[in-house]
């Protein structure tokens, strides 16, 4: 079965850290562009970011840049957002993905194929 199973979320305080993974199964990820996205409560999908297939280099939306980070091990077939000095502002719902790509500069995927069933981020003292 072709799928992404996402792990990690829940609640974390203000300033603090939590990582989001993504294992896939069916594919192998290294030949996918990977990204997430999320979305707040009365908020539009917000892109995150982003690697291109066969790519190492992440592509972030402004708003996480220097605070998140892409990855993925290709040995395990997962792809990781480590997410640091979390704010009010990134609580909602994350979702990881894998497609064709390619990579926008802000961290959106184009042309998705596989989506995680999706995760929640609280930031919350």
């Amino acid at each position: 079965q072709l799928q992404l199973v996402e792990s990690g979320g829940g609640l974390v305080q203000p300033g603090g850290s939590l990582s989001l993974s993504c294992a896939a199964s069916g594919f192998t990820l290294y030949n996918y562009a990977i990204g997430w996205f999320r979305q707040a409560p009365g908020k539009e999908r917000e892109p995150v970011s982003c690697i291109n297939s066969n790519h190492n280099k992440g592509y972030y939306a402004y708003s996480v840049k220097g605070r998140f980070t892409i990855s993925r091990d290709t040995a395990k077939n997962t792809m990781t957002l480590q997410m640091n000095s979390l704010n009010a502002e990134d609580a909602g719902t994350y979702y990881c993905q894998a497609g064709v790509g390619p990579c926008d500069t802000d961290g959106r995927l184009w042309n998705q194929k596989y989506y995680g069933q999706e995760t929640q981020v609280t930031v919350s003292s």
